[in-house]
């Protein structure tokens, strides 16, 4: 099946157009915090040339504590998430738990995000579909890459034609996620616009003691496999300090590993004959 381009944010994406870049923290820690890190993220994707989504949840809803920091929350995130894309000048890319929260959000984000354990929820993906917002479809570390188009349908048929699906791992045993490239070619193989998110493929779930542990190490490695497997957008979590972050800190990128992590990617996707 030929895959047809969709257009996020503004920009049309799919095989042989520029790879789309989704990138930020992973949780808004406060208002300078998110601005600063769009204008570097802004400045550094500008530079390469590809077209990019400030990415940052104003809730983490599923967190393995319950005294895990969650976020601001969906009045106050959203007002920080409107000021960045009036600053920065940026599109918006957030994730909502509840179909009680898609019409505030599509009032501020340019593409909504189905959260990986929502993908399923078919009230959920229809309510994102119908704001009429690019859809994130996050692929369930539950769902086989063949399974997640009858997901993809749903928002199809809700009318939304926009829908990028991103591979995040796939649960293996305990406390462990593995990447299937092969699911790439089989979801493109379903028509499908895909995405790979490199950071949250390395996490190491509920491994660190009441936390979320991950393996930074393996993100540039997993990146680059990706992009020789075709994908058309790049997710990755970025934190000016990782360590210090408040939420997947082990798996987010420094701006310095982010940039030379989509350096690699856009120079293989070069060698492969694709746009950068």
């Amino acid at each position: 099946m030929t895959t047809p381009a969709i257009t996020l944010a503004g920009h049309r994406v799919g095989p042989g157009l520029p790879l789309f870049v989704i990138a930020g923290p992973d949780v808004i820690e406060g208002a300078d915090h998110a601005v600063r890190h769009a204008q570097t993220l802004k400045a550094i994707t500008q530079r390469l040339g590809v077209p990019f989504a400030f990415k940052c949840s104003y809730d983490k809803a599923n967190r393995t504590s319950i005294t895990s920091f969650r976020g601001p929350g969906l009045v106050k995130g959203l007002e920080v998430l409107a000021r960045v894309k009036r600053e920065v000048g940026v599109p918006i890319l957030t994730d909502v738990h509840d179909v009680s929260q898609v019409a505030a959000v599509a009032e501020v984000a340019d593409v909504i995000q189905v959260p990986a354990f929502l993908c399923r929820q078919t009230d959920l993906v229809v309510a994102v579909a119908k704001s009429g917002r690019g859809v994130n479809l996050k692929k369930g570390q539950f769902v086989a890459p063949k399974d997640i188009a009858h997901q993809a349908k749903k928002a199809f048929d809700s009318g939304n034609p926009n829908v990028l699906v991103t591979e995040r791992g796939a649960t293996f045993g305990y406390n462990n996620l593995v990447v299937d490239m092969r699911g790439f070619g089989v979801m493109r193989e379903a028509g499908l616009v895909t995405c790979f998110d490199a950071t949250h493929s390395v996490q190491l779930p509920s491994a660190g003691n009441g936390e979320t542990a991950g393996e930074r190490k393996f993100v540039g490695l997993l990146a680059r496999s990706a992009a020789a497997a075709g994908i058309d957008a790049l997710f990755t979590e970025v934190h000016e300090n990782p360590d210090a972050a408040p939420c997947d800190g082990p798996c987010s990128l420094t701006f310095e590993l982010f940039e030379k992590t989509l350096v690699d990617v856009l120079a293989i996707r070069r060698a492969l004959g694709h746009q950068p």
